[in-house]
């Protein structure tokens, strides 16, 4: 009989974010300066190597892992975009970014399947900290079986964010990778808050992750939180904390001048069901019309395309001045 464990979610919302994908187009390269410098030389990683996990423990890896089960989409992301493709084997169900995850075995999702994991011989399983408490006997059994499981922070800003691809880089093999990754992220938030810092007049904006009959939104100490301040825009919930419902009365009280919903890669008519909700037509955004989709993966997922989805987010809140 096939062991299969239940990955626990936190945030209540975490399944549903998990699914989703899409990538906007790679920004134009910068211009170089006349002197080019001398690109730095090539180092080994350095193997063994020892690292403390979100549960504290402190994992020794040996030697350079040549089979990788990643067991949430955050951490595939990573782990691909560090060019680790050839050495990932496993992965959730919910994985659908980058299209090459598509071909990888599938070792289930929110229950993962103990057995199929063992037969892929991963010499590293990527564990996340939301699938700790249901998930944790079934990661017991992969430990007792004699495989590395790592479990990775649930980072929940763009620092957090910084530290998982630093620690996954250790962890692989990949931390040059890690550490140029980290950087082009940093530069793109950084253009990105230089632009919104002209921003005169602040818009309000309300986002909507979840809809009729249950609206959930995104308080303080959530990603988009974080995102909206970046972009120079208020939370339109940022009284409320972490993910949390709402009232569509409320969201008519807070009036925003725009609203994002994440669901559209689910529901393509989510954006006409805001604009035609009762009670909503003299809310400032549905009655200018600036009622936008943004991917949720894109501003959900803890991973490298964050940094997109910023972009993205600015660009719905703010066209005149990011759509340039």
């Amino acid at each position: 009989m096939k062991r299969i464990w239940k990955f626990g979610v936190s945030a209540g919302l975490a399944a549903a974010l998990l699914a989703g994908c899409g990538q906007e187009a790679a920004p134009a390269e910068q211009e170089t300066a006349t002197e080019t410098p001398a690109a730095p030389a090539e180092t080994e990683a350095a193997f063994p190597v020892t690292l403390t996990d979100a549960v504290g423990d402190e994992i020794t890896i040996e030697e350079e892992p040549k089979a990788i089960v990643s067991m949430i989409p955050s951490n595939t992301e990573i782990a691909y975009e560090l060019g680790l493709d050839d050495k990932i084997v496993g992965v959730s169900d919910f994985d659908n970014y980058p299209e090459e995850a598509a071909e990888v075995e599938k070792i289930g999702g929110q229950e993962f399947n103990v057995e199929k994991i063992i037969s892929l011989q991963p010499d590293i399983v990527l564990a996340h900290e939301s699938g700790l408490g249901m998930g944790d006997a079934g990661l017991q059994q992969l430990r007792d079986a004699g495989i590395k499981v790592f479990v990775v922070n649930n980072a929940e800003n763009f620092e957090q964010v910084y530290e998982t691809i630093d620690v996954i880089g250790k962890a692989t093999g990949a931390q040059e990778e890690a550490e140029a990754e980290i950087a082009e992220m940093k530069q793109e938030v950084a253009d990105i808050e230089e632009k919104a810092a002209a921003i005169k007049e602040q818009k309000k904006v309300f986002i909507e992750v979840s809809s009729v009959p249950e609206i959930y939104t995104t308080g303080s100490g959530t990603f988009m939180d974080e995102m909206l301040s970046l972009i120079n825009a208020e939370n339109a919930a940022g009284d409320l904390e972490g993910w949390a419902t709402i009232d569509p009365e409320a969201i008519v009280d807070r009036n925003p001048d725009v609203i994002v919903t994440t669901e559209g890669t689910y529901n393509p008519e989510a954006v006409d069901q805001i604009m035609g909700r009762g009670g909503f037509a003299e809310v400032a955004a549905v009655k200018e019309k600036a009622v936008y989709e943004v991917d949720s993966d894109m501003v959900s997922r803890s991973g490298p395309r964050l940094t997109d989805g910023l972009e993205e987010l600015a660009k719905a809140v703010y066209p005149e001045v990011f759509s340039e």
